[in-house]
């Protein structure tokens, strides 16, 4: 079964830089797209980016645009963050998916497999 790590989280100063890196244990031969999310303590969970196998459909949230990008190499998904805001803070979560339930790319309904998380804290 496809199991996901998530990786490169930590504390940084607003107005810092983190890359997250996503590694899938098993090829991504049964998935079609991965993505990003993330929640702050007290808060939903919020789709961050998304990407899928062929780099066709790469979507942002608002709240990101422009600062964050997503890219892929092989089996291993990542997230440059620059910019970072209080507002960043939160547990970020890679997920894959194969099937779309929704016409949102962002939405968790999407998506299958879910790694433990890694921590991004943003400080003044």
């Amino acid at each position: 079964q496809l199991q996901l790590v998530e990786s490169g989280g930590g504390s940084v100063q607003a107005g810092g830089s983190l890359r997250l890196s996503c590694a899938a244990t098993a090829h991504r031969l049964a998935t079609n797209y991965m993505a990003w999310f993330r929640q702050a303590p007290g808060k939903e969970r919020e789709g961050v980016a998304h990407i899928n196998n062929r780099e066709t459909n790469i979507y942002y949230a608002d709240s990101v645009k422009g600062r964050f990008t997503i890219s892929q190499d092989d089996d291993t998904v990542y997230l440059q963050m620059n910019s970072l805001k209080l507002e960043d803070t939160a547990m970020y979560y890679c997920a894959a998916g194969q099937i779309y339930f929704s016409g949102n790319p962002l939405d968790s309904n999407n998506f299958n497999y879910w790694g433990q998380g890694t921590q991004v804290t943003v400080s003044s």
